[in-house]
């Protein structure tokens, strides 16, 4: 990655228009099906290349938290933005108004309804960035925009699911046991994966692996959640369309470590 990219200008906003959103639908698929083997049909002004997008139905109702390298909008003279890293967020009262939230697809999320403070439910998903651009720059840049939309929008609770890659529970045995024997939600928030659909989060009895090697084994984005104060549902997911498994995450606000919150606290 180099220098070079760590010194270009970036910045944070929410999605503005059409042409913002097939951006992110872009990076999306590059990330996803690219990078990481999803089975995304494939869709798109031509089918083909760098055209192809992940798109759904849910992408219509919410925003959409873009990363943009202004220098790279210079250098295509300013047409298109260069989104290199996104999240989508879905709103708890635009949510019910519609078909409810994605994670509804994998997990049961009644327990969440009254554990908000009085604040609102914020669904985070489908965040992916682009490879040049992991670093802690990016990153910090899009919880900065997180964090403004929580003050905005008066959000009690965030959660979302967060991912293992592939679909071989056995290769992350230690580390999805972590998660139940440590990083479990108190029982009255805890999300837990639909009947039938799931498996156990716990592969390994407690004392029968090293706890700080499953903790290092982590996705880099579970264990930024975990720093943050973030805490895990019961079970975990088996996507094949996305050849992933999928934990849930939940992260009440009040609760997000005071570390993290001091970055939260900066004005995009």
């Amino acid at each position: 990655m180099g220098s070079q990219t760590q010194l270009r200008r970036l910045s944070v906003r929410l999605a503005r228009d059409d042409g913002d959103l097939l951006a992110v639908q872009k990076l999306r698929w590059q990330v996803f099906a690219a990078e990481m083997g999803a089975n995304i049909p494939v869709t798109g002004p031509s089918a083909s290349g760098d055209s192809c997008i992940d798109s759904d139905p849910y992408d219509a109702l919410c925003d959409h938290l873009l990363v943009v390298d202004e220098d790279g909008c210079a250098e295509d003279g300013g047409r298109d933005p260069l989104v290199v890293g996104t999240y989508r967020l879905l709103r708890e009262s635009v949510a019910r108004k519609a078909s409810g939230f994605y994670s509804e697809g994998e997990f049961d999320l009644s327990r969440l309804a009254g554990a908000t403070g009085g604040g609102e439910l914020l669904e985070l998903g489908r965040s992916c960035v682009l490879p040049a651009y992991r670093t802690s720059a990016t990153i910090s840049l899009l919880w900065r925009g997180i964090a403004d939309y929580l003050a905005l929008h008066d959000i009690g609770l965030m959660f979302g699911c967060a991912s293992f890659p592939g679909i071989d529970p056995d290769a992350h045995a230690a580390a999805l046991s972590y998660l139940h024997h440590v990083c479990l939600a108190p029982d009255y928030q805890r999300p837990a994966v639909l009947p039938g659909k799931g498996i156990a989060l716990e592969r390994l009895p407690r004392g029968s692996y090293d706890e700080r090697r499953a903790l290092v084994q982590l996705p880099p984005l579970i264990k930024g959640y975990l720093r943050a104060g973030a805490r895990f549902g019961d079970g975990a997911f088996v996507d094949r369309e996305f050849n992933t498994i999928d934990v849930c995450v939940v992260m009440p606000v009040e609760l997000i470590s005071e570390r993290y919150a001091a970055r939260f606290s900066v004005a995009a």
